[in-house]
């Protein structure tokens, strides 16, 4: 019996790469959505086993709105997977780039080539799509003169497409960061060693230093901290950030300590991190606000 997985955009997409690199020896059937909250909602009303959406990068930085669907969601965090991003522009056969009058994409992609963008002349049109992999196969089926699509060279390897230019993004080392959602009973992870985690403070002064020496204290190593608005609440924030630890029991020993620290403290989840070539430049990217 096959996983069914709900992901944003539609096969060979960056997003399907990550699924692919999450689950490489399972069989999966993909449930592709138009848009991230289609995909937690299926996750939530269990449509779909799992779910995968991207959540930062080390161009465009974090994904906010995917924050908020994370920690509202009936669901955790079970896995992550880091990706390299290049970006080509796409067009028909017939084309070069001379040729093009408007250039398609997701708009977390158009982000990470605004340099590029740029160099194009006023009434050039950049327009925001669904996916970087659905703009280029409209452009296929469509046979859209004049139009190219800005996504990764599998899609232009799976929908025979030119490719008029090549590594246009704003930095050369380019990654994103993906995570698995799923129900926390699906958790299978043996082994762990990061945890995402969500807290409000109180407001009295130094109490996110009270956090932060916290961690330090006991060896609880902080990757990324991110402040996000809370709804309705002007001026108040909630922050997300992502640990790594040695040993899983500590560490949730020093939560139940967070926990008196903190006005809120909701564990987004605890699972096994990448650590593929890209996650030392990643974080230090995110840390730098790059």
């Amino acid at each position: 019996m096959s996983l069914k997985v709900a992901m944003q955009g539609i096969e060979s997409s960056f997003h399907h790469q990550a699924v692919e690199k999450i689950f490489p020896n399972e069989e999966i059937t993909l449930l592709m959505c138009d848009s991230f909250e289609k995909v937690t909602n299926a996750v939530s009303k269990a449509i779909a086993d799992y779910g995968v959406i991207a959540i930062e990068n080390t161009i465009v930085g974090s994904i906010l709105p995917n924050y908020g669907l994370i920690d509202t969601g009936n669901f955790e965090i079970l896995a992550e997977t880091i990706l390299d991003i290049q970006m080509y522009v796409m067009a028909l056969e017939s084309e070069s780039i001379h040729d093009i009058k408007e250039i398609h994409s997701h708009p977390v992609a158009l982000l990470q080539c605004r340099d590029y963008l740029q160099k194009f002349p006023p009434q050039f049109k950049v327009i925001e799509g669904k996916d970087t992999a659905s703009e280029a196969k409209k452009i296929k089926d469509q046979n859209l003169r004049g139009v190219a699509a800005i996504a990764g060279k599998q899609v232009a390897e799976r929908f025979g497409l030119k490719i008029l230019d090549s590594n246009i993004q704003d930095i050369k080392e380019n990654h994103t960061r993906f995570v698995l959602l799923g129900k926390k009973e699906k958790q299978t992870i043996q082994q762990t060693d990061k945890a995402s985690l969500k807290f409000v403070l109180e407001h009295n002064v130094g109490s996110l230093g009270n956090v932060l020496n916290l961690l330090t204290t006991f060896n609880i190593n902080l990757t990324k901290i991110q402040s996000f608005p809370i709804v309705g609440k002007p001026w108040q924030y909630a922050f997300f950030v992502d640990v790594v630890f040695e040993d899983e029991n500590f560490f949730f020993e020093v939560m139940e300590m967070l926990k008196k620290t903190v006005k809120e403290l909701n564990i987004l989840g605890v699972y096994k991190q990448d650590v593929s070539h890209a996650e030392v430049e990643f974080s230090n990217a995110i840390l730098n606000g790059k």
